[in-house]
């Protein structure tokens, strides 16, 4: 499985306060989006996120979002190393993504930006 990189991700409590620092620190403009109720900023390698506080308990047991090139295929390692998915694959507005929990509990969201076959 070939991993090409990984976002930090950070629920805020204000996400317009919030977003300069981070374009500021990496050298870039967020690119903004919702989903599911929640107000989403990609700047960089982090992954700002504002919302229901219900929505928020949720995304925050996702440690990580890990980019790789193929989700099948990741899907495919991590069931053979042990780990359990939880979600998916599933098709996203930008590609495919699951959700596995790591034989040490640790939960990542993987994705792709292969459409959807």
């Amino acid at each position: 499985m070939e991993i090409l990189g990984a976002t930090l991700r950070i629920c805020v409590d204000d996400l317009e306060a919030s977003v300069p620092f981070y374009e500021r620190l990496a050298g870039g403009s967020a690119l903004r989006f919702e989903r599911g109720g929640v107000q989403v900023a990609a700047v960089g390698c982090f992954l700002l996120m504002s919302g229901p506080e219900a929505e928020l308990d949720v995304l925050r047991k996702v440690a990580a979002t890990i980019a790789v090139k193929d989700v099948d295929e990741a899907h495919r390692v991590l069931g053979d190393s042990g780990a359990h998915i939880l979600a998916g694959p599933v098709a996203t507005p930008v590609g495919r993504n699951l959700i596995a929990m790591h034989p040490d509990g640790s939960v990542y969201e993987y994705v792709d930006r292969r459409a959807a076959d």
